[in-house]
């Protein structure tokens, strides 16, 4: 049986204390509010009667960050409200200190938004020094985990992602936490964590592992730190740990580090997970393969069986039905397995949900269409996994579909 385990200490450093074990994945209220708002048809019909049945962990359901919809993200706290909420899969976005230690930071320059750094003595080592705003320009600042040392960043308070950029003061600066999600979970300070420290209590909530190396901020090699260095200590670290390669899967969005991995790492390099931006590109369209840098079948033959696109990227409108895009039939097409992200990352649909749902925005003016577009995801595409902010959404879904 899965065991989410409940710390007696959150502090990391060190050992884990392990106070009691709860056997029971919980759903709270929010998948049932989601299913209330569906048009009413088969599928709702499908998760109505899946209702009031007992709960358990899927790796259909990663955690993203663990669950920074309410909780500070790559915090133990919220990875722990992500196990408890079935996330069978969890993530630790990987970056490293000036002393480069790996720890789990979204991006290596993101301490301004996602710590109070600002408001401590380490504010000096930004590399961009609070400015407040002024005129018709926001307050900016950067502050990265290769200006300090692990031992300095330990010192470090996470907070919701978020930064207000109208803010004439740091305090003011530190605040902008969007109104959909919340501060509650803030007040007390939550616990920061190395790599290494994920992997130990993830390993003790019984779940996987799908850490991303981060693209670097500063130019590499860094104090004699390869790209290569970088990304064998990530793999060298779970060998240390004794983590067997089939419960990891590595992530980036450097097709190289992909590559590295297949090669030098093999049994590691077999569920690399190529995370795809090519939405970047100039012209590019999930829709059109003239468009892409590498074709489905390319990448296949590189070695790379697994992809990582956005969920917009993976789908389209077809007279208002949800259907794969051109990209997801490639894919499929060419033996690769596809993961995608990220669910509950957009706040209330009404309004057409942004930049997940711009492939099928003329439909989303409704939370009640994200069970349709995990449907589609999850049956049309054929996705393995989905990462969401609050895992219980993706968790209920797999469980009442029978998805492991």
């Amino acid at each position: 049986m899965f065991r989410i385990i409940a710390l007696a200490s959150l502090s990391l450093v060190g050992t884990t204390a392990v106070a009691q074990s709860v056997d029971r994945v919980e759903y709270g209220p929010r998948p049932y509010y989601l299913i209330d708002r569906m048009e009413d048809g088969p599928l709702k019909q499908k998760l109505l009667s899946c209702s009031g049945q007992d709960a358990s962990p899927s790796l259909f359901s990663i955690g993203h960050r663990g669950a920074p919809m309410q909780f500070p993200e790559h915090t133990a706290e919220s990875n722990l409200a992500a196990a408890r909420m079935g996330a069978g899969i969890l993530e630790c976005d990987v970056t490293f200190t000036k002393d480069l230690e790996l720890v789990c930071r979204h991006a290596q320059n993101d301490l301004h938004t996602t710590t109070d750094i600002l408001a401590t003595p380490l504010a000096s080592t930004c590399a961009t020094p609070f400015t407040p705003a002024s005129g018709d320009s926001s307050a900016t600042a950067e502050c990265r985990t290769s200006e300090i040392t692990l031992a300095e960043y330990r010192t470090l308070t996470p907070k919701m992602d978020a930064a207000d950029g109208a803010a004439t003061t740091v305090e003011a600066y530190l605040g902008g936490t969007a109104d959909w999600r919340t501060d509650l979970y803030s007040a007390e300070p939550a616990t920061i964590m190395t790599h290494a420290e994920s992997i130990e209590l993830f390993r003790a909530l019984g779940a996987k592992f799908t850490p991303e190396l981060k693209t670097p901020s500063v130019e590499m090699p860094f104090n004699g730190f390869t790209q290569q260095d970088y990304a064998q200590k990530l793999v060298d670290e779970y060998k240390a740990a004794g983590i067997p390669a089939s419960d990891v899967w590595l992530q980036s969005f450097n097709l190289d580090d992909v590559l590295y991995w297949i090669k030098a790492e093999p049994a590691f390099g077999a569920q690399a997970v190529y995370l795809m931006d090519e939405y970047d590109i100039q012209g590019y369209s999930p829709m059109d393969p003239a468009t892409w840098p590498n074709t489905m079948a390319e990448l296949k033959a590189m070695g790379v069986n697994y992809i990582a696109p956005p969920t917009w990227m993976l789908v389209t409108l077809d007279d208002e039905e949800i259907v794969p895009s051109e990209l997801a039939i490639q894919a499929k097409a060419a033996g690769l397995k596809i993961i995608t992200w990220t669910i509950e990352r957009s706040g209330p649909l009404v309004n057409g949900g942004g930049w997940y749902y711009q492939s099928i925005g003329d439909i989303t003016n409704s939370d009640g269409i994200m069970y349709e577009y995990i449907d589609a995801l999850a049956m049309d595409v054929g996705v393995e996994g989905i990462f969401s902010d609050w895992p219980a959404t993706v968790t209920y879904y797999a469980n009442c579909m029978g998805l492991e």
